[in-house]
């Protein structure tokens, strides 16, 4: 008993912790699969083959290729114009009573309208594609920045200017580390939102990418490679946040140490 204890912490600790969940979950998928033998249901095994055969002809790093550019695109002009507005709002109660009716109608009007809008006024262009996603994008990055503004602690600001900082030094020395954990939840929700998306778009009104090929095998009820495409994705979006939002943000948050 007390081994098995002592392997679940050691599960629970490390690495596995991560891990394991995935593994269990492909456990089941294979399970289910071969239980109850749908096509709806392919098995992994037939997936990843999918996978490898899509990266072997190359169709996979070309279609992933324009999506995360699109995302990457999308992603910088939401995050700056949305941090412009949630500081600003949160900093000066006159500019938020004046800007929170457009927020508010902004985070309410659904997603799909605002691309049929861009595509309709812009035509089916790559610029109207970034600029729908970013559109989405920017009042929820301007919540959360908002939130942060409003959070930030006055008495740092005080001293600041007693010990005479500049206005430079003020802001990245003292008013932006206080709104890092704001930065990386808007980031982190950014990115899990950003690139749903950017496959809607792809889908209406694109001709690359892999919102469109997961159009394209949806005309063919072909399960199997969305699938396929959605875990490439997916791979990369876990790449970004395991290899550089996460030690980003370790590495800026080290003071709190």
């Amino acid at each position: 008993m007390q081994a098995v204890l002592k392997f679940g912490a050691v599960l629970a600790n490390g690495r596995w912790a991560r891990i394991l969940p995935v593994l269990l979950l492909v456990c089941v998928w294979q399970a289910l699969a071969i239980l109850l033998q749908s096509k709806t249901l392919p098995p992994p095994s037939a997936v990843l083959s999918i996978l490898w055969q899509e990266l072997y002809s190359g169709d996979l790093l070309l279609h992933l290729g324009m999506t995360l550019g699109r995302v990457a695109i999308s992603f910088a002009a939401a995050m700056l114009i949305g941090i412009a507005l949630g500081i600003l709002m949160g900093s000066s109660d006159r500019w938020d009573r004046v800007l929170d009716t457009f927020l508010i109608l902004a985070l309410n009007i659904p997603a799909l309208v605002t691309i049929i809008l861009c595509y309709i006024w812009l035509g089916l262009t790559e610029t109207a594609a970034v600029v729908a996603v970013t559109v989405n994008k920017i009042p929820m990055v301007a919540v959360s920045l908002r939130e942060g503004a409003r959070a930030v602690d006055r008495k740092l600001l005080q001293v600041a200017q007693v010990y005479r900082l500049s206005r430079r030094d003020t802001f990245f020395k003292v008013y932006l580390p206080q709104l890092t954990p704001y930065l990386f939840g808007s980031a982190r929700n950014g990115l899990a939102i950003i690139w749903k998306i950017v496959l809607v778009v792809e889908l209406l009104g694109r001709s690359n990418g892999v919102g469109f090929q997961i159009g394209s095998y949806f005309h063919f009820f072909d399960i199997t490679g969305i699938l396929a495409y959605t875990l490439a994705f997916a791979l990369v979006i876990f790449g970004i946040e395991a290899l550089l939002l996460r030690p980003l943000e370790l590495h800026l948050n080290r003071w709190r140490a």
